[in-house]
This record gives C-alpha cells, structure tokens and sequence, in this order.
C-alpha cells in the first residue's frame, strides 16, 4: 500500500456553535414585547373609548335626540342628577333607559344617570326619599339640580290609548318632551307664571273643569305654574305674569276690563293665549282682537252634503298646520281635528295701519278645502251663498307686536295665539297634537322657541302572519337542516385529522 493510499481525508473542520444570547437579553426582549403589547392595547382602547361613531338603526329612531334637546343639552352650565326609579318589570322601563343614556352621552359630564329599582334596591330606594322627601310610591324619573327637582310619573311619560279598560296600550312615548320639560325647570329655578281667567263662564263646569286642568298639567310639563285671576277684582294685569290664559269664555268683558287687557297688550313680552267660543257673547273682546288684526266672522266652519240617508252636516273640523309658521313647523305633517262648533277668522295681513304699529298677523290652522264659514248654520242642509266665507279657511292665528326682521332682537315682542274653538283642551276630544300644539304655543308666548319641536314618538305593534307551508319551513331549515350542516361540517374535520 503506498502512503498515499493509507493517509485518510483531512477532516473538514467543525462549524462554530453560535454563542447562547444572555438570558437577561432574553428577558428583555420578552419584557419589550410585551410592553409594546400593552401600551398598543392601551392606546387602541382608549381611542375607541373616545373616538367611535354611533347609529340609531330604529325605524323611526326612537334613540336620537331631537335638535332642541341637543342644543340645550350644549349650552347646559350646571350639574344635574337623573334617577330612574322604576320596577325592571315595566315596560315603559324599556324606553326610559335607553333614552336616558343618550341625555347621559349628550350631557357634556353635566348629567349624572343612576337607577334604582325600588323592589330590589330597597336601602337605595329609602336613601333617595329620605334626601328628596318624595314618597316614590309610583314608577317615573326624577330630576335634581341643586335644591330643585322634579319628579316625572310614568303616565306622564306616555299617552295611552283611549277607552275603559283596565290595560291601555301606550301607542306614544312622550319621555323627551317631559324629561327635557323638567331640566329646563330645575336648572332655571324660576318658574314662570301665566295667569287663567276665570268668571266668564263657560260652555259647561265640565269644560271649563278640563281646560284649567289642562293648562296645569301643561306648567308641570313646560316649567310654569297657572293663577287663577278674576279680572273684576283687580285693577291691572299682574306685572309678575309670563303670560294669560283666556279659555272659552262665555260672557264679555267689561270696558275696564278692556282697557286692562290693551295696556297689558302694550307691555314688552305679553302673551295672551285665547281659545273663542263661538256660540258666546264676547263681542268686546272680539273687537280688541279685531283691533289686531284677527276678526272672529261669527259663522260656522262645517261641512254639508246631501247623501242617501239625508242630509249630513258635520261641525267637526278636520285642520292642516301652516308650514311656513317656525314654532308649528315641527306639526306640519300632522292633522288636528277641532270638535264641538269653530267660526272662522279674517286675517288682516296687509292692512297697513297694523304694519305701522309693527303689529304681524300669520295663520296656524287651515280648515281643510270641503269646509266653508256658513252664516244660516241653523239649517237643516246649509249651503255656500254670497254671505258666507270660502276657503281657505282659518281657525287658528299668531298675532305679534313689534316685530322685527332680525330674530334676535325679537326678545322683547308682546305676542297672542287665538283659536277660534273652545273644545281644544276637553278631556274627551283633545288629541296628542293639540297637546304639542298648545304646547309649542305656549313656548313661544315666552320666547322658548329653542324648546319648541320636541317629537313624541309612535309605538308601534307589528305580526307577522304565517301559513302552515311557512311553519313547517322554518321548523325544517332550523331544526333539521342548519344543525345538519354544522354537523356535517365538525366530521369532516374530524376526518382530515384522522387522514394526517
């Protein structure tokens, strides 16, 4: 064997192990990480907490907050408690709640919301009485700012339907309208005051009982209390009066009574609210009115027809909102329906000795087009001759003394709302939009227009009707056949990982 053939192959040299990092580098790197993690966590959180977009999804979207809510919500400068003391088995509760949130997000951290279930949550619910001094014996929501507060009961949340049975049905949640009604009231602290004329009689102590009860019910919603005022015992309107309230009078005034009422008119930020009934003797009061450009014509809006049963005389009046009227725009889409017997109302919008007293007249109310104003409407089939008044039709007007173009020197007007019907506040025939009629009314008699349109929203009951073929479709696809995919689905994974 040769040298060559006994030498083996030189050995290829080891490669070099890579040097083990530390273990504190190993540490770090981890502890890093995971830092960076967090910190990343963190920062995407609290950009989603403050930073998100939210959209109410509901038909009518019953979660959204009207405007006027909104902006006052804005300019809110003090802190307000809200405490929904209701039983969790309400089903107003399940309006209340999430329409409370949204005051609570809106609020600017000026709104504090809290719930207390007064079954449950005894120790809380006997703490809030004690503070408070309410007894809380019925479900509502109550409102604190400061030392004021005002406690808002579960049927003034709603309107219900009507009728005699023990279960009405809600068919509208006025929860926004009241709750937004009882911040203005405890933040201004003030409560303004409108005095209700009594002593001119009325169409019956029913009617008048309705219509007193009415406007009190309208000041605990709206923030202001009612006084009752006999004009015969006074010598001048009350200096402390936001506003008067003349409803339905029978009887007139007297001359001193008059003159009490123009000087009263003349003042900076008078209101007057007058509903006329037209079957009584206010031919005084029908000339100051006249004097300011509404003349009440004395007739009968209603609508005649003979059919084949005979004739058919209708006195109650069917009436369109004007759109172009700002604080009744809100009501536009709405119909309201005026009982009992409504005259018409001449409007003097261009009569220049009014626009030089800077005195502007707007309708409120149109009658709809098949009625007329009818002078013989005694008559068994009354129909349109010359003496009578054609449509259009108004049964509702705005009047305003010093006007101006620009509305924010418009604080200081003296402003009336006259209707030509005495039955718009009766118990039995008064409908959810006169309410928000009078309401807004009201509103802008003390120049709150920024509270004005405040929606009550519609609740609605929707069933679906299915046949039999339906039934059996919806037991098979949901019973037999989505848990037959999902099964089939896990065996055929369980399969692929017997194969591998």
């Amino acid at each position: 064997m040769t040298d060559s053939a006994q030498k083996s192959p030189p050995a290829s040299p080891e490669p070099k192990a890579r040097p083990m990092p530390r273990r504190y580098g190993i540490g770090v790197n981890v502890a890093l990480q995971v830092i960076l993690a967090l910190a990343l966590f963190a920062g995407v959180n609290r950009l989603n907490y403050y930073h998100y977009w939210r959209w109410d999804l509901s038909p009518s979207h019953d979660y959204t907050l009207s405007p006027a809510t909104l902006k006052y919500l804005d300019s809110l400068s003090r802190d307000v408690q809200i405490y929904i003391v209701f039983s969790r088995d309400s089903k107003v509760y399940e309006d209340v709640q999430p329409l409370l949130e949204e005051y609570n997000q809106h609020g600017r951290q000026r709104i504090k919301v809290r719930s207390i279930d007064p079954v449950r949550d005894i120790e809380r619910a006997e703490q809030l009485k004690a503070d408070t001094g309410l007894s809380l014996a019925q479900n509502g929501v109550l409102v604190r700012c400061g030392s004021n507060k005002r406690f808002i009961t579960e049927e003034e949340l709603v309107v219900r339907e009507k009728g005699t049975s023990t279960t009405k049905k809600v068919i509208e949640f006025r929860g926004e309208d009241a709750i937004t009604s009882a911040l203005i009231s405890v933040v201004e602290g003030r409560v303004r005051r409108f005095y209700y004329v009594v002593g001119k009689g009325s169409r019956s102590d029913a009617a008048q009982s309705d219509a007193y009860n009415a406007t009190m019910e309208l000041g605990r919603q709206q923030n202001f209390e009612v006084v009752q005022v006999n004009l015969s015992e006074i010598s001048h309107i009350p200096t402390d009066s936001d506003g008067l309230f003349i409803l339905g009078a029978r009887y007139d005034l007297s001359e001193r009574e008059v003159s009490m009422l123009n000087d009263y008119w003349q003042v900076k930020r008078a209101g007057i609210f007058i509903m006329l009934d037209p079957g009584g003797e206010t031919s005084r009061l029908n000339a100051f009115l006249s004097a300011n450009g509404v003349r009440p014509r004395g007739d009968r809006v209603l609508m005649a027809e003979s059919t084949s049963t005979g004739p058919k005389k209708e006195f109650t009046v069917l009436g369109e909102f004007l759109k172009d009227v700002s604080f009744i725009r809100h009501l536009a889409s709405s119909a309201i329906t005026l009982a009992g017997q409504t005259e018409s109302l001449e409007l003097m919008e261009e009569n220049t000795a009014l626009k030089e007293q800077s005195i502007h007249i707007h309708p409120l109310i149109l009658a709809a087009p098949r009625y007329w104003g009818e002078k013989q409407f005694l008559e068994e089939l009354p129909i349109v001759d010359e003496e009578d008044t054609v449509p259009p039709i108004y049964v509702a007007a705005s009047i305003e003394r010093g006007a101006v173009n620009d509305e924010t020197q418009r604080a200081d007007t003296s402003r009336m709302v006259v209707v030509s019907n005495s039955t718009l506040l009766d118990k039995q025939t008064m409908l959810a939009v006169s309410h928000d009629f009078v309401a807004a009314s009201l509103n802008w008699l003390m120049n709150r227009e920024s509270f004005i349109g405040i929606p009550a929203k519609s609740k609605h009951s929707y069933r679906i009707q299915l046949t039999r073929r339906q039934h059996e479709l919806i037991f098979w696809v949901t019973s037999i056949t989505l848990p037959g995919i999902v099964l089939a689905f896990g065996f055929m994974v369980w399969a692929s990982r017997r194969a591998a």
